[in-house]
């Protein structure tokens, strides 16, 4: 396997990992300064704060790849292969117009705070490494959803069963 197939399999997930590490860590340390040291800091909150704005933006594109957004799904169990390869491809091109709007607006936020050259409060970080969060979890998105569509119209052009999946609940 290709260092570029091992990394669309697991992007994801790698960062997923990285940025849960870093929240549980950073969270324990400023736990153990405030209790034992009666001492905290403000660095640690922004950390724990933005670290858990890309676990979300990144979990969001970990879901799309997945299909583990929650949906109503009751009248696909009564549908066949092709129907709902066809209503799942509807989902998502309304799905990736929403994301490329998303994009381009999450976008401007971040340009703007470069242009004035925002900072975090504790850390004196510029803004802009953690309000790309959210373009970098819609770039997630748009590049899983091209996929899942490349997925699902390989299975409508072949009438194999589209992919739905993991079950939570069945």
């Amino acid at each position: 396997m290709s260092l570029l197939q091992k990394i669309n399999r697991d992007a994801e997930r790698w960062l997923l990992l990285v940025f849960y590490v870093m929240l549980v860590v950073t969270m324990a340390i400023e736990v153990l300064r405030r209790e034992v040291f009666s001492f905290s800091s403000i660095w640690g909150e922004e950390i724990v704060r933005y670290s858990f704005i890309y676990l979300a933006w990144i979990g969001a594109a970990a879901a799309v790849k997945e299909r583990a957004h929650i949906r109503i799904d009751v009248l696909m169990h009564y549908m066949g292969q092709r129907p709902k390869a066809v209503l799942y491809i509807f989902g998502d091109l309304v799905m990736l117009g929403v994301a490329v709007i998303a994009l381009y607006w999450s976008y401007e936020a971040v340009h703007v705070s470069a242009k004035f050259g925002s900072v975090t409060d504790g850390l004196r970080v510029s803004k802009v490494w953690f309000l790309m969060a959210v373009p970098t979890g819609f770039a997630l998105m748009i590049w899983r959803l091209i996929q899942s569509l490349m997925r699902d119209f390989k299975s409508l052009r072949d009438g194999t069963p589209v992919f739905e999946g993991d079950k939570l609940f069945d």
